[in-house]
């Protein structure tokens, strides 16, 4: 495959959906499907694609909210929410949650998605998720339509049945991402690559044998 034609957006250039394409190229994107409560103590859950960690100590995670939805609205109010893993068989519960339920209807009740208590916070968690990340607000910036919120973790729970010697295992917990269009992915394959420390370990990545890695096959 050749890439030396390119076609030329300009993101100021009519016709030109910078949305679209970003969503299109930067992939995957994993999800944050975010459970909140409102002051009147209605649970909110909604998928949100453009998130990530932010810093690693202290912890904080990240996600955006594309205009002022509920989520938003409500983890203003409270300053309190709940990241749950989107796990690949979830998927139709993930996506069916990102319709526009009015703001007093809770979306697990209407879509029969079953929650549990949290550990530390108000918002419940999903219970059929893998993992859940507590997180308290931390601050929220606005960039035009969007509004980027960080959230100090509190609590991080992890079922037993995707630990492995105490560790999550990616290939357990069976991530989706978001894509382009219409797009997700699923059962990503996975291959281990040793991070090179200094330019001397550069070609040395392969697990030598006896790795665990090696052995997984990944």
């Amino acid at each position: 495959m050749s890439f030396d034609a390119r076609t030329v957006f300009r993101t100021g250039d009519e016709g030109v959906n910078p949305y679209r394409l970003l969503t299109a190229v930067v992939v995957p994107r994993p999800i944050a499907w975010v459970s909140s409560m409102s002051t009147d103590g209605v649970v909110n859950l909604a998928p949100h694609s453009f998130y990530t960690v932010a810093c690693a100590r202290p912890p904080i995670v990240q996600f955006t909210s594309v205009g002022a939805k509920d989520t938003l609205r409500n983890v203003v109010a409270t300053g309190e929410f709940v990241v749950n893993l989107a796990y690949g068989p979830l998927l139709e519960a993930v996506n069916n949650s990102a319709a526009a339920f009015p703001h007093d209807q809770s979306e697990p009740a209407a879509l029969g998605i079953t929650m549990e208590p949290s550990v530390a916070l108000r918002p419940p968690r999903v219970k059929d998720s893998p993992v859940s990340i507590e997180c308290r607000l931390h601050s929220t910036v606005e960039l035009g339509n969007s509004t980027v919120v960080f959230g100090n973790v509190e609590v991080i729970t992890v079922a037993d049945a995707v630990l492995v010697e105490g560790h999550p295992e990616y290939e357990l917990l069976d991530p989706l991402s978001r894509l382009g269009k219409e797009e997700w992915g699923l059962h990503t394959q996975v291959r281990s690559v040793r991070r090179p420390r200094t330019p001397d370990d550069i070609g040395s990545q392969v697990p030598p044998a006896g790795d665990p890695a090696r052995r997984s096959g990944r």
